[in-house]
């Protein structure tokens, strides 16, 4: 059991870094490129994984295969348009997620084209299997990460899309709900309720990528 948890560590752990700090790099950039310079102030303007782990939301990857990172500071108060910037803002997170289940399904293809056409030989099947194995995996979290975040739930991105669509006064009493988040993520995680809203739309989005 010690060795198959050391063996899933090391295959899930590099998607995973890049996965969330590409994530969190993207609502940084993205503010930043609207005139909010926070996340740059913070130090979380980086490409530093450590920066972004949140070692709860990180270790939940391994329990219930849904985690998150610590989320990145956004001012609104720097933009020009707050609630339309904000909803880009929001959305970056997610179209990075989906932008890396996407490159790394074609790697898979590749991967498996170069081991059906050259010969056999130990040393490639000792990298090329890891390696499909690694790929696999990041398509898998990115597309967790991806449909997950679009859930219209405070505080995760698809609240804060949905709120920048949404008539300012309805806005302000659905970004009240946000207190509950949380726990409202967690009830529905650990009664299964969550899996069951995301998990076949996730199946459906791989099965086409790969």
């Amino acid at each position: 059991m010690i060795n198959n948890f050391i063996l899933q560590l090391i295959i899930l752990a590099p998607p995973i870094l890049l996965a969330l700090t590409l994530h969190e790099f993207a609502h940084g950039y993205v503010a930043y490129r609207f005139g909010d310079p926070t996340a740059r102030d913070q130090g979380r303007l980086t490409l530093n994984p450590l920066k972004h782990l949140d070692p709860l939301g990180t270790l939940a990857f391994f329990i219930i295969k849904i985690g998150w990172a610590k989320p990145v500071p956004v001012n609104p108060g720097y933009f020009k348009n707050p609630r339309k910037d904000m909803l880009w803002v929001a959305l970056a997170g997610p179209a990075v997620n989906f932008v890396l289940a996407v490159i790394s399904a074609l790697c898979v293809k590749v991967v498996w084209f170069i081991a059906t056409t050259i010969p056999y030989s130990p040393l490639a099947k000792a990298i090329l299997v890891p390696l499909n194995e690694v790929l696999m995996a990041s398509v898998w979290i990115n597309l967790v990460l991806c449909i997950f975040n679009f859930l219209p739930i405070p505080p995760l991105d698809g609240s804060k899309i949905l709120a920048g669509l949404l008539p300012p006064d309805l806005a302000r009493s659905y970004a009240s709900v946000e207190r509950y988040g949380f726990a409202i993520i967690m009830l529905l995680a650990f009664t299964g309720i969550l899996s069951k809203m995301i998990m076949p739309i996730i199946a459906f989005a791989r099965n086409i990528l790969l």
